[in-house]
């Protein structure tokens, strides 16, 4: 039986299970009654990883919760198909679909051969890990005029190969390779 983690115990981006599901734990917040007798509670943000809600729950301090059965596997990208996202296994090299609700946002930075870590609960698929950075070509942004500094605009909107549109430095042209944050979703510069 996996060990038990109590509530005073989670800590930032850990995994627990919370009526039978996986969470991630997103904050965490103790407070102490300085009343004797009072119960210590432990605020959790927390994340469902089946369902993607976030959601608010205080719990006592000795509150009890399972491990979850959670792995990770290093895949790279292959294709879409519209109906769902196809990787490929890096260590059993098999095919493995996530459907489109599942991948969610995160389809804007899928490109051919990029590696990811898929998440597995209970030996079924249920999300990807990014990379930190991903490199993506910039198709479209409007050239940089002379004197858009002095308005005090120093960016200008940039479509990448994905077609997601992000902010990018008057610098950048059609063309170049720019570094972008998967999580912040903003530029971290040229390639």
């Amino acid at each position: 039986m996996a060990s038990l983690i109590e509530a005073i115990d989670i800590k930032r981006k850990m995994f627990f299970e919370y009526e039978n599901a996986p969470y991630h734990c997103l904050d965490v917040e103790i407070s102490r009654p300085t009343a004797r007798g009072a119960q210590t509670l432990v605020r959790v943000k927390m994340r469902n990883l089946l369902t993607r809600a976030v959601l608010d729950r205080t719990f006592k301090a000795g509150e009890k919760f399972g491990e979850p059965d959670l792995d990770e596997v290093t895949a790279t990208f292959m294709y879409t198909d519209g109906e769902a996202y196809h990787f490929m296994d890096q260590g059993t090299f098999e095919t493995i679909q996530l459907s489109a609700e599942t991948v969610g946002e995160d389809r804007d930075f899928l490109i051919d051969n990029l590696p990811v870590d898929i998440r597995k609960y209970n030996g079924n698929p249920i999300g990807l890990q990014l990379p930190q950075h991903v490199e993506l070509s910039v198709t479209y942004t409007e050239p940089a005029v002379r004197g858009d500094t002095s308005s005090g605009s120093v960016t200008k909107a940039a479509t990448l190969e994905t077609g997601v549109e992000i902010r990018v430095p008057l610098f950048v042209k059609e063309g170049e390779r720019v570094r972008v944050n998967t999580e912040t979703r903003e530029f971290a510069g040229r390639v």
